[in-house]
């Protein structure tokens, strides 16, 4: 195991710094992993420093596989942090795409939303601070009233649309409740698919409702936390020596899972892809994917990853690669 030491549509999905690939033209496997990993090594287990994991992000933006990155991950609280440590690597160029981040909200959400604006018109230009923006919020929900106040609050203090929100939500007997709500806001949900520790998680029928709520209700979802392998297997839960081990979700069966989900098929089925531990029985080829005797096409592939299954967070950036080509995915 190695370290990084290290309902609207996904806005900015598909798009490239060169603006010269065609979602049309690329294989289902970039189809299913463009931008799909939402930086976090700020996070456990890696929990780097604020200078090291932005030389990472940057160092992984002129990599090969800057396709598959999406945002950096933050807190809220840090975010004048991270301007100091990233100032040396933001873009200066005009024509060059500005970084993007996701901010992590606490229980302050007015000031911390007021934060985020002042960094967003800091760097909107690239004069002295370089360009970024803050383009996505998330931030921990318990009830549906949690959903209504944040989304007024943000709503206050400038357009919603601003940002693509994300709602942390618990998989509790209320979790219809709450896509329901999501949904009625237009926000996107967000489900924690592990930790650093077995108990945390989540089963494959408590994984499935959340996918199955959010794919009935149209509602787009991100999942983070212990979901940086292909597919689902017994791993250490961190990157300590006497880490212990647990069985983990994978990437790929989350993924593929809500594809399938979202064109018709059944949950047991979509419950057999979420354990699927097998790379043999998942084939990539031209025209779409296949799992078993179950297929899709690239554009429903595509449409998936647009409006269903948006990005999932990873300590690491490497390691998913890693085991990507372990596997003879990439």
């Amino acid at each position: 195991m190695t370290s990084d030491q290290e309902s609207t549509e996904h806005k900015d999905f598909f798009q490239f710094d060169d603006c010269t690939r065609s979602v049309s033209t690329l294989h289902p496997l970039n189809v299913l992993l463009t931008e799909i990993i939402d930086y976090a090594g700020l996070f456990p287990p890696s929990e780097l420093g604020m200078s090291q994991a932005v030389r990472n992000y940057a160092r992984y933006l002129g990599s090969e596989h800057a396709w598959m990155l999406g945002r950096f991950v933050v807190p809220a609280t840090r975010l004048m942090e991270f301007a100091r440590a990233a100032q040396d690597f933001l873009p200066c160029d005009p024509t060059a795409r500005p970084w993007r981040l996701s901010v992590l909200l606490g229980s302050d959400i007015e000031r911390e939303v007021e934060s985020v604006l002042r960094f967003n018109e800091l760097h909107r230009e690239p004069v002295n601070t370089g360009t970024a923006v803050v383009d996505a919020i998330e931030l921990k929900i318990s009830h549906a009233e949690d959903v209504r106040r944040a989304t007024e609050t943000i709503a206050s203090l400038t357009e919603v649309t601003a940002f693509d929100i994300y709602f942390e939500t618990p998989l509790a007997d209320n979790l219809s409740e709450l896509i329901h709500v999501i949904a009625q806001v237009g926000a996107r949900a967000k489900v924690r698919t592990g930790g650093v520790t077995a108990e945390v998680i989540p089963s494959t029928s408590s994984l499935l409702s959340f996918i199955a709520a959010c794919a009935r209700a149209n509602v787009p979802f991100k999942a983070t936390a212990g979901l940086h392998h292909p597919l689902r297997a017994v791993h250490p839960l961190t990157y300590e020596q006497d880490s212990p081990s647990a069985t983990m979700h994978g990437f790929l069966n989350v993924f593929l899972a809500a594809a399938f989900l979202r064109n018709g098929m059944n949950m047991d089925q979509a419950a057999r892809l979420l354990e699927e531990h097998d790379a043999q029985n998942i084939r990539f080829g031209a025209d779409g994917v296949a799992w078993r005797d179950h297929r899709l096409s690239v554009d429903q592939l595509r449409e998936a990853r647009a409006k269903l299954a948006c990005s999932f967070g990873s300590c690491s950036f490497e390691e998913p690669i890693q085991e990507l080509q372990m596997i003879n995915l990439l």
